[in-house]
């Protein structure tokens, strides 16, 4: 809770910043007499429109996470797998100093996922296809990963660089299309015209997808740093190195949209700009230079 307030205050005080600026510089003034923009109204709005889905999604993830894997969250261990599965969480997170997070299986090829709002309730779930194709060592590393990402407060940090990017589209696309529409296209009416619809729509889409390229290379960073998280939490950078290498050889599993970037690992695709997670073998290059 402490990161959601700090970071929020934080993009409120940037907001405010910006307005500043406008105003000092006359900028505000200038644009509202073109084009009748309100920029504290627009901000205000920016801000709401762009920080509520994401605060929604984050507060909800780990129910959709549930809902969307079938995971089955492990409250009582059927069989000695699964009480090893919950120690084993267990102690990495104690190492960590967060909270116990609940523990899931869901039927799927080799993959996991963290997910969660608060470090100390956070959910950690791996698939049927990891537990079989690794080797128990193996799949400490990877829980070790997964426990750094809640530690580190990804979860959180991934959700609120996302509401920055997209009060940043919101805000941006509707003064461009203000501008468009009322000084280069001359609409006097009071009502926004033609010009405002669509160059906010085009500007949507095309600042949404560097908005995208962001929030990707941000999750790629956070990903090396969760590989060394759980190289400090299991003492040996050799566990995560022969997790990562056998990952290497798999076909990951897809996980649901809302999951993707806190998997251990993500397909890269054509894309590279796009992608959550970096390629295996720039991972465990980082990991062995780390020594």
């Amino acid at each position: 809770m402490k990161r959601i307030v700090l970071f929020l205050a934080t993009n409120v005080a940037v907001l405010v910043v910006i307005s500043v600026v406008l105003r000092l510089t006359g900028l505000d003034r200038a644009v509202h007499d073109a084009t009748g923009i309100n920029y504290g109204a627009l901000l205000a709005f920016s801000f709401v429109v762009g920080f509520a889905g994401a605060i929604i999604s984050l507060l909800m993830s780990k129910q959709m996470a549930k809902s969307s894997t079938g995971a089955h969250v492990i409250d009582q261990p059927r069989d000695q797998a699964e009480a090893w599965l919950v120690d084993t969480v267990k102690r990495l997170a104690e190492r960590a100093g967060i909270g116990m997070p609940e523990v899931a299986i869901y039927d799927g090829a080799p993959n996991a996922f963290a997910t969660g709002a608060f470090k100390n309730s956070a959910l950690v779930a791996v698939s049927t296809g990891l537990l079989q194709t690794m080797n128990k060592e193996e799949v400490e590393a990877v829980l070790g990963h997964e426990v750094a990402h809640v530690a580190n407060g990804d979860m959180v940090t991934m959700t609120l660089l996302q509401g920055v990017m997209n009060t940043f589209v919101v805000f941006v696309s509707r003064v461009i299309g203000y501008v468009v529409d009322r000084i280069v296209l001359r609409n006097e009416s009071d009502a926004p015209g033609i010009g405002y619809f669509v160059t906010t729509i085009v500007l949507d889409i095309a600042l949404g997808f560097l908005a995208a390229i962001i929030v990707a290379w941000f999750s790629r960073r956070r990903e090396f740093r969760a590989d060394a998280g759980a190289t400090a939490l299991m003492g040996s950078n050799r566990p995560m190195i022969n997790a990562l290498a056998r990952l290497g050889g798999l076909q990951p599993g897809q996980l649901p949209k809302q999951v993707q970037t806190m998997g251990i690992s993500g397909a890269g695709g054509m894309m590279a700009l796009f992608s959550s997670h970096p390629p295996i073998e720039q991972r465990i290059a980082a990991l062995q230079a780390a020594r």
